[in-house]
């Protein structure tokens, strides 16, 4: 992942079989899937990978079990397929979770228990074990901050859990292994059309501004939240396909929740799911999901969200966390399909996805979720082999490992999301002296200059948000981390002291709005 040689072989080639541009989990994961069939492949995403929506996710691989109670067995009975498959492929990344549903009556013991066995059901063989229903005594031992007041008992579940910025790089990275390509901090500006067809787009390298004509056979817009963004270069006036909706999550000291098990709280006052799942030896709580008119690669919780989790969390819990308790707050936007002509509350529209084909041949994605990104992938390239007509290929992709791909990996190993790499990683640590730069984040000076040679980090934030997890898991240990960072960074990338200013700077203004703001 040497990003100046992806430049010199964008420069060098004459046209690209296809040309991805989103470096979100569907244009990732497109761009695999086109590289293994044997395309000659260049994904382009305008920031970082996983930038927006894709590392902000509830860090779930999962059927989805509130989209039972929506009837929609078909995305549940898929997305159980595709949890399974990326278990075996990144076990590294992807564990099994063990989950209750604390129930107060005997109704919703009967209601969930059945909810819970379809959902066993569908999985079929490639289920994480069975449900089962537990005592309130088991509940509170397996739950360790829970009230005990009327719990009746509760639905012991398995479902997987994942660290979504750490599978985006090695899926960045899987592309190279395949003979693709892919770059960061390639804008695409315009698209280039010949006799009203798109044949590949002109972009610009937001770093230092070269700009490059790069023709394709085929152009796929995978952009998510910003779909209909290019939708409206290929053709302006074009109607919006994106309804975007806002989940905002909390991380916080996991002595409010100690235990290994997670919890769902099904029904939350406003009819919500909310999540209260051990993460990285904290706490991730959440999460919302509101409309939004306004898209942005940083989108900010509203103090609205930021309440609601609280209150509703603090129901169940018998330590009642405020405000000042929160490590970090983050928000993300989900690219659901706009129902034309409908006003649907977001939290009703299907995280099913959708290919759009326009008439001067560019190819679109939109909805969808990380569980389903390779499903969603062999559909797109299955559509442009039949819309295309070319010589119909077969995917690989269900069988392929994943870069990092280790059996025996333990997420007990503080660098266990390394998988594979993580011996690299320890070398260059015992080459610097085992320099920690957070103690309490289990942060070294390696991580910096691994993600620096390895896996195209540009920015101080590149690294404490998505190569590692810092800054979702402690917003002021992450500001307090960020010289350090930087002077490790501009050594690495040759930059002077004027870039470590301004990163410092820059990394400074998109933290702020991780930190709780104390109500007066």
């Amino acid at each position: 992942m040497n990003r100046e040689a992806v430049i010199a072989r964008i420069r060098s080639t004459e046209i690209w079989d296809v040309v991805v541009i989103g470096g979100g989990a569907s244009g990732l994961g497109i761009a695999i899937e086109s590289a293994t069939r044997g395309y000659l492949t260049l994904l382009l995403e305008q920031s970082d990978f996983a930038k927006s929506t894709s590392s902000k996710s509830t860090k779930l691989v999962h059927g989805g079990v509130r989209y039972l109670a929506q009837g929609n067995i078909s995305l549940v009975r898929e997305a159980t397929i595709e949890r399974g498959l990326l278990a075996k492929n990144a076990p590294h990344l992807v564990k099994n979770q063990t989950f209750i549903i604390p129930v107060f009556n005997w109704w919703s013991k009967l209601k969930y228990t059945v909810g819970l066995k379809i959902y066993d059901w569908i999985s079929g063989r490639l289920s994480l074990g069975p449900s089962v229903f537990i005592s309130g005594k088991k509940v509170l031992e397996k739950l360790p901050g829970v009230i005990s007041k009327n719990l009746f008992g509760g639905i012991f579940y398995h479902d997987g859990q994942f660290d979504d910025a750490r599978l985006a790089i090695n899926l960045a990275q899987t592309i190279f292994d395949n003979g693709g390509y892919g770059i960061n901090y390639v804008k695409v500006i315009d698209l280039l059309k010949d006799d009203e067809r798109v044949s590949g787009v002109i972009a610009v390298d937001v770093e230092d501004n070269r700009r490059f004509t790069i023709r394709s056979k085929v152009v796929i817009n995978a952009t998510g939240v910003f779909a209909d963004d290019i939708l409206q270069m290929d053709k302006p006036g074009a109607k919006k396909n994106i309804a975007a909706s806002q989940g905002v999550h909390l991380v916080l000291d996991k002595r409010f929740f100690r235990g290994s098990s997670a919890m769902m709280i099904p029904e939350t006052n406003d009819g919500r799911v909310l999540f209260i799942v051990p993460w990285h030896d904290n706490i991730l709580m959440g999460t919302t999901d509101t409309p939004v008119s306004n898209i942005s690669l940083e989108p900010v919780a509203l103090d609205a969200e930021i309440d609601f989790i609280l209150q509703a969390a603090g129901r169940y819990l018998t330590e009642t966390p405020k405000r000042k308790d929160v490590l970090s707050v983050f928000a993300g936007l989900r690219p659901l399909v706009a129902a034309p002509g409908k006003k649907t509350a977001t939290k009703e529209i299907s995280r099913g996805h959708k290919i759009l084909v326009s008439q001067s041949r560019m190819f679109s994605i939109i909805g969808g979720k990380w569980t389903t990104y390779r499903k969603m992938s062999e559909d797109m390239i299955d559509k442009i082999e039949k819309e295309l007509q070319w010589r119909r290929t077969a995917s690989t992709s269900a069988s392929l490992k994943i870069h990092g791909y280790t059996a025996s990996s333990s997420q007990n190993d503080p660098l266990y999301y390394y998988g594979a790499d993580e011996i690299f990683v320890n070398q260059i640590r015992e080459e610097t002296g085992n320099k920690l730069i957070s103690e309490k984040l289990n942060v070294w000076q390696a991580q910096v200059i691994w993600a620096v040679k390895a896996e195209m980090a540009r920015t101080v934030e590149d690294f404490l948000s998505r190569r590692t997890r810092c800054l979702l898991l402690d917003a002021n240990e992450s500001i307090r981390m960020v010289p350090v960072v930087a002077q490790i960074m501009a050594k690495e990338l040759n930059n002077d002291a004027a870039w470590i200013s301004e990163e410092i700077k820059r990394f400074n203004a998109i933290a702020k709005n991780y930190v709780i703001k104390m109500n007066e």
